[in-house]
């Protein structure tokens, strides 16, 4: 392994830099820019069972260090994604990829992920229980633990890969969640997925986006997220990926003193599209700076006085 390496879920990467779901597509388009297989991995769109047009337009709002989007999990649908990006992404992309679910039902993550359980490219299953830009799904799942243990239970029951659920900050208490995913079964973690927020335009006294609220990202929610991944991955015994306004190798490097064992990066590509190829390309020089020799050494170990 060399000093970038990390090992996520019995998968090694060759650095934790991963782009977040939802702001690399399927990947390919990015690899028009750069050799995407310099990334650790990449965490897919957001996919479900059947496919979503997503939510009317305006779906964007920007902010002060940051941007609000409801763009409401646009995307082909599963038969789709296996049948055309997949095969699009195998030219370009060489490694095992994150597949990102989202469902409205326990039935419709199980259905969802036993597919895509099935394909040689997927490494991970990342359990999307924490979108706020959909109504009757989603989030509903992430901000009860009972009802996160239960789309737990049931992926994991149709699976063989690792499965990491992905939870909402929009709750009181993300400790009780993420242990109840443990608890039924869960492989790791990943949060925090958008906060949420929202627009007025002065002019017509109307909310900017058309869903009237949406996803908070952007270097703003940082210091929220590595408070929630602190918490979380000093109570957990699994792996925790971290996020939520990543923007600089030094981002993850604090990410992962929190108990972060790899780290999304997700507005920062919308605003950059070669942000990850930049911070992977910086990290070697910011742990010299920290007297850091490998990153497996600094997983979790943030001092206390």
């Amino acid at each position: 392994m060399g000093r970038l390496s990390v090992n996520l879920c019995g998968i090694e990467l060759d650095n934790p830099v991963i782009p977040a779901s939802g702001t690399f597509g399927y990947g390919y388009e990015f690899a028009e820019i750069y050799d995407i297989n310099m990334l650790g991995t990449f965490s897919f769109k957001g996919t479900t069972k059947d496919p979503r047009f997503g939510n009317p337009t305006p779906r964007i709002a920007e902010c002060t260090a940051g941007m609000i989007n409801a763009v409401g999990l646009q995307n082909p649908g599963v038969d789709k994604v296996i049948a055309e990006e997949l095969p699009k992404l195998k030219h370009c992309f060489h490694k095992p990829v994150m597949a990102n679910v989202s469902g409205f039902s326990v039935e419709d993550y199980a259905y969802t992920c036993a597919l895509l359980d099935k394909e040689d490219q997927v490494g991970w299953l990342e359990v999307n229980v924490s979108c706020p830009n959909v109504h009757g799904g989603g989030m509903s799942f992430g901000t009860d633990p009972k009802a996160a243990a239960e789309v737990t239970k049931a992926v994991k029951a149709v699976t063989t890969k690792p499965v990491i659920i992905k939870l909402s900050p929009n709750v009181t208490d993300i400790v009780a969640i993420a242990k109840a995913c443990e608890d039924a079964g869960a492989d790791g973690i990943s949060l925090i997925n958008t906060l949420l927020g929202m627009r007025i335009d002065l002019r017509t006294r109307k909310p900017i986006i058309a869903n009237t609220m949406g996803g908070f990202s952007g270097p703003a929610i940082f210091p929220v997220a590595l408070r929630m991944v602190y918490q979380v991955a000093h109570a957990v015994n699994i792996p925790v990926v971290g996020m939520g306004g990543v923007s600089t190798a030094e981002d993850v490097i604090e990410m992962m003193l929190a108990g972060a064992t790899a780290v999304e990066i997700g507005a920062q590509n919308l605003v950059n599209p070669a942000a990850c190829k930049e911070i992977i390309e910086a990290l070697p020089a910011v742990m010299d700076k920290y007297k850091i020799n490998n990153l497996n050494e600094i997983i979790g170990g943030v001092n206390h006085g």
